[in-house]
């Protein structure tokens, strides 16, 4: 049983969630303080933890589920589960569904708002798994998509969206953009091989490099900007300046000559910017308001 639970839990990437988490619950603090002047309850942030993993579950479940076989045919990605027979495609599908359960449920718990725009997300959570068979910006629709977890939790305490709320997730789609374009770029043979769609298979690592360092500009400077329209102070703008050097400092340690150090700018440097960026944000509002 503990075999097949870790089983699921690497197939939906499960460290992969402090990309997004510390960002779901950022956007929760950032839109209570905007909104309201206090913080979130912290039966919000329970519902908009189970919330979050549940759609993330089964966009990972969707995107494995659909890729099986394209996944078989690829070295880097042939012992994922589905293709390693370590999960039928049975049991994928039924993960899925419990999973889209968890979402809906802990969705219904939150603002009513949140609920109304549940098919939104799942359109997005469906359609971005089918993106690469037919355009190279699927790493900006896996952006958008992955973004709605700290919109969603910016929505789930306040019951609005404003412009604020927009640049928050307009920053956080590029920044996802951008380090899955340098992800991609593992796969730039093979992508052109197989005719599916990605920045490096159309445009090759230099360019696609400078892709993904231009999404990563407009984070920066969607980052800097809510220092100035929201309550956010001066521990923000530190772990704000901290992110944007992580930033700089991803790119920097690659190059299309040198791409040896990928899964740290891509994993390590990217979970790191997010934890910091939360953190910082959650001592900057709680020495606001307590």
């Amino acid at each position: 049983m503990f075999k097949k639970i870790g089983t699921y839990l690497e197939m939906i990437k499960v460290e992969h969630t402090l990309f997004a988490l510390p960002f779901a619950f950022m956007g929760a603090l950032v839109g209570s303080a905007v909104v309201f002047d206090e913080l979130p309850s912290w039966g919000d942030i329970g519902w908009i933890f189970l919330a979050m993993f549940g759609a993330r579950s089964a966009a990972f479940g969707l995107n494995r589920l659909t890729d099986q076989h394209i996944d078989a045919k690829n070295p880097r990605t042939a012992n994922r589960a589905i293709p390693a027979g370590l999960l039928k495609p049975l049991e994928v599908i039924l993960f899925i569904i419990l999973s889209f359960a968890v979402f809906f449920w802990a969705t219904f718990m939150l603002d009513p708002f949140a609920f109304r725009l549940l098919p939104i997300a799942i359109f997005m959570l469906i359609i971005y798994s089918f993106t690469k068979r037919f355009t190279w910006l699927c790493h900006l629709v896996l952006g958008l998509t992955t973004a709605l977890a700290p919109l969603g939790g910016w929505v789930a305490v306040t019951g609005q969206i404003d412009w604020k709320a927009i640049v928050f997730y307009i920053a956080l789609a590029f920044w996802t953009a951008g380090f899955d374009i340098v992800y991609a770029c593992q796969d730039e043979k093979f992508d052109a091989k197989e005719k599916l769609y990605s920045i490096p298979s159309r445009f090759g690592l230099h360019k696609a490099l400078w892709f993904a360092r231009g999404f990563h500009v407009v984070t920066a400077a969607g980052f800097i900007i809510l220092f100035f329209v929201t309550p956010l102070g001066w521990w923000y703008l530190i772990g704000m300046l901290i992110a944007c050097g992580i930033l700089f400092y991803q790119h920097y340690i690659l190059s299309p000559n040198d791409m040896s150090r990928l899964q740290t700018a891509f994993f390590t440097m990217n979970s790191t910017l997010s934890i910091i960026l939360f953190v910082f944000t959650l001592i900057d509002l709680v020495v606001r308001y307590i």
